[in-house]
């Protein structure tokens, strides 16, 4: 009776050590998926911003002909937006 009472000890102590190195697995693919997540969110922000900068781009196209051209407007109007950015500020 003792002998199987120290046989399902040891089996439950075996069982817990192996519960307990799957759970520290589990947690460090969750860390790493967490790590993955982060990392695409940082591409769909860019992604996004880059969608964002060509819908800009090509309206600009749409109004102006060429990429200088719309080039050219956009810097302008980035200079009209300094500008009042520096005067609201006095």
């Amino acid at each position: 009776m003792l002998e199987n009472i120290r046989k399902d000890i040891e089996r439950l102590v075996a069982a817990y050590e192996a519960e307990k190195e799957h759970r520290r697995n589990l947690e460090e693919e969750l860390l790493h998926c967490r790590e993955e997540i982060g990392v695409y969110r940082k591409q769909i922000a860019e992604l996004d911003r880059q969608i964002d900068n060509l819908k800009l781009k090509s309206a600009f196209l749409a109004s102006s002909g060429s990429d200088d051209e719309a080039k050219d407007r956009i810097e302008r109007m980035i200079k009209d937006i300094d500008r009042c950015i520096s005067l609201m500020e006095r």
